[in-house]
């Protein structure tokens, strides 16, 4: 059996988007708990390790997973903006979450998982999505930032396979970033996953954080494509899964700013964990008011109509936009089109050839 993780604009129906885009409610939210974490990986979008200053309390917490239930969504992404299996109250959190109807993910980098966690987990039929970078355990180690990281990660997995994942009730993935150091092998590891019933989550860097200390992780555009195109082909004659190559995602499509929002560890409201652009804080309003009231997401949740550049005319428009995270980071609007993107350079030519 096959138990493929439902990812980024893959778990909605298109007329679940347009009705959530259209008025203004959302489908899922992301949800920071602390940015206490006990790793410290190299490439880490929020520079997480220690406790920010007026973290959300526990109290806090519960309300704002009340409000996103109130705005009919119907799942919340527990993420690694810190370490959550560190977070004391996790599991009051993962309960209050089913308890309003909604499904818990967890984005996780696996060292906590002991035998105890990942039977309380599976007690609660959690997706988990395990941060796994390279088979290479001093690759693993050095993206990590820690020695002995390969050998904890894995033991996570381990205890939770020993717990039944994956099945069809307990969603199991695992997330690498797409780097320098391990670009080589990501064609084996998915490989691997698919033939273990693990769901990949490959995804491009955005250059925040700690990854802008750290060039040398970077791929070209060009790159990239060899790769996505690689496992593309890989995917559909191995494993039947079809798909068109194109960043940020390996085998996916994110449209997350049409029904979606991030909630940080100190209240903050923002499109995405890359546009880490504060659009409010919940201390302060609803998020009901914050998510009407802001320019920032109605243009985000009008994104296909508003991207800017090369972007605009992309023939796949419909079912991709780039990350939004990256052309934040890199060109400071969250409009532009991707610089990732290998298909600007085509669209360009054909723009060029056309004047000529």
């Amino acid at each position: 059996m096959t138990c493929k993780l439902r990812t980024w604009g893959q778990e909605f129906t298109s007329e679940e988007i347009r009705d959530a885009r259209d008025n203004g409610t959302l489908l899922s939210m992301e949800l920071e708990l602390s940015r206490i974490c006990n790793m410290r990986c190299i490439y880490c979008y929020a520079s997480a390790g220690d406790k920010l200053n007026n973290e959300l309390s526990l109290d806090e917490i519960k309300d704002i997973i009340d409000q996103a239930a109130l705005l009919k969504a119907q799942k919340i992404i527990v993420l690694g903006g810190g370490e959550p299996l560190i977070y004391p109250y996790i599991f009051q959190v993962l309960e209050h979450i089913k308890k309003r109807g909604m499904e818990p993910s967890i984005f996780t980098n696996g060292v906590a998982i002991d035998k105890e966690m990942a039977k309380n987990i599976s007690k609660l039929q959690c997706p988990v999505v395990v941060k796994c970078n390279s088979m290479d355990t001093d690759i693993q180690d050095r993206l990590s930032g820690q020695k002995g990281a390969y050998d904890a990660i894995k033991s996570g997995m381990e205890n939770l396979m020993a717990q039944g994942y994956p099945d069809a009730k307990h969603l199991l993935g695992i997330q690498s970033i797409i780097c320098s150091l391990n670009i080589r092998e990501l064609p084996e590891m998915w490989r691997w996953a698919r033939r273990h019933n693990i769901s990949p989550y490959f995804e491009t860097i955005t250059w925040q954080g700690r990854a802008c200390e750290h060039s040398f992780l970077e791929v070209s555009p060009e790159k990239l494509q060899e790769l996505f195109e690689e496992i593309c082909s890989m995917d559909a004659n191995e494993f039947g899964y079809n798909w068109t190559p194109h960043p940020p995602l390996i085998g996916s499509s994110c449209s997350r700013h049409e029904y979606s929002c991030t909630v940080t560890s100190i209240g903050d409201v923002l499109p995405c964990p890359g546009v880490d652009l504060s659009v409010g804080n919940i201390k302060d309003k609803s998020l009901s008011d914050i998510l009407s009231q802001s320019s920032v997401i109605n243009d985000l949740r009008q994104i296909r109509k508003k991207i800017k550049g090369a972007g605009r005319e992309c023939e796949l428009l419909n079912e991709c936009y780039g990350c939004r995270g990256m052309a934040y980071q890199v060109n400071g609007d969250y409009l532009a089109e991707d610089p990732l993107c290998w298909f600007k350079n085509k669209i360009l030519k054909k723009a060029a050839g056309n004047a000529g």
